[in-house]
């Protein structure tokens, strides 16, 4: 262990690419998902920025769509960095390898901290705000041992559980993910935390606009970080409606070991993880559990796994859209029950080209919902 850190590969932005990524991540209707399908057919940051309005009305907006400023993009960056913080790109050496895996992962991330850290194979610990005094020392151990072994502890930051773990790892390498901004930590109360955190062997990441102040929605997000960044999560002392289950859950979406700490079936804050294990989490009750069961996994080379990239050609290749008959025909596929984008391509008969495009004009629209698996839905909302 301890040599993940070191395989530091990538290509770097170039400062013009940096501000058209920023300015494309923060336009309208562009997600994670949304934004890697533009670049795959447009080319480039640049072009999806210019073609975004033709999109949105081919989509059938009856609207203009709020496309980021170059200025705007500018005033983000320059707070940035007077805050300490940079942002990296999917492709850069120094984005986490493992969270550059799940399906719809952050082009760009604001970071603050020791960089090193983001290479380090991770494992996220997470449980209750309201934990117990064993549950929190329990954390502090496994952090603790587990981060020696040569990981890099993820959490979130939460009072409990998560807060005990960060602590313990302090270090070794710990990464705390955020639901707001960075400038906007979450609960206030660690604070100093953060601090200690962003100014030793640790690394805070956020993909939310700088200045974001987090509401409930955002720490699913959160969340799905600390899975998508972590090789294996390790839920202590859960409710059965938590957070923490939330992470259980998008981390087996992500291939990712979930391991859960048995719990006296008397305390509320154990019937998520009892739960888990009945649905054939590991069962964990010391450091070595973890590390053995990760050991095979730590030892792959998640770098050489593909990035977003803007070729050379820039995307000028491009067929033309599809006719008007051809895109009525992709939407009619679509319904409120969300399909595989391939079960599109083999209803209508069409290039997978032009389903593609066309799904992009939905989704710029406003009128696509994106589910787990790559599977679309038409949106009944308009």
């Amino acid at each position: 262990m301890g040599e993940g850190g070191a395989r530091r590969k990538g290509i770097a932005l170039t400062d013009r690419q940096r501000i058209a990524w920023l300015r494309l991540i923060r336009s309208d209707n562009v997600g994670p998902s949304t934004f890697r399908d533009l670049i795959n057919h447009f080319g480039s940051a640049e072009s999806a920025l210019e073609a975004l309005p033709d999109l949105s009305r081919r989509g059938g907006s009856s609207r203009a769509i709020r496309i980021a400023t170059v200025e705007e993009a500018e005033r983000e960056l320059e707070a940035v960095r007077r805050f300490g913080a940079v942002f990296v790109g999917i492709g850069e050496p120094d984005y986490p390898p493992a969270l550059r895996q799940i399906d719809g992962a952050p082009p760009l991330l604001t970071v603050k901290g020791d960089l090193s850290i983001a290479t380090l194979p991770g494992v996220g610990v997470v449980g209750a705000r309201n934990a117990s005094i064993s549950g929190a020392k329990f954390s502090a151990m496994m952090a603790r041992e587990i981060g020696q072994a040569g990981y890099a502890i993820v959490s979130g930051l939460a009072r409990g559980i998560d807060a005990a773990a960060h602590r313990a790892s302090l270090d070794t390498g710990t990464i705390a993910a955020m639901a707001g901004g960075l400038d906007q930590p979450y609960p206030p109360e660690n604070i100093p935390l953060l601090q200690h955190i962003c100014e030793g062997r640790g690394l805070a990441i956020s993909e939310m606009p700088f200045g974001w102040e987090p509401r409930a929605r955002d720490f699913p997000r959160r969340n799905r970080l600390i899975a998508g960044v972590a090789l294996g999560v390790v839920v202590i002392e859960a409710a059965i409606r938590s957070g923490s289950l939330i992470t259980a859950r998008l981390a087996g979406e992500f291939g990712r070991q979930v391991f859960a700490v048995p719990g006296s079936p008397l305390d509320p804050r154990c019937a998520g993880t009892n739960g888990l294990l009945k649905d054939g989490a590991s069962v964990t009750t010391s450091p070595d559990d973890v590390l053995q069961a990760l050991a095979p996994v730590s030892r792959i080379d998640l770098f050489s796994q593909s990035a977003i990239e803007e070729p050379e050609d820039d995307g000028r290749h491009m067929a033309p859209p599809p006719n008007d008959d051809e895109r009525s025909r992709i939407v009619e596929a679509l319904g409120p029950t969300p399909v595989d984008v391939d079960d599109i391509i083999r209803h209508t008969g069409l290039p997978a080209s032009s389903v593609y495009l066309v799904l992009l004009e939905l989704d710029i629209a406003g009128r696509l919902e994106r589910h787990p698996g790559g599977l679309v839905a038409l949106s009944m909302i308009e």
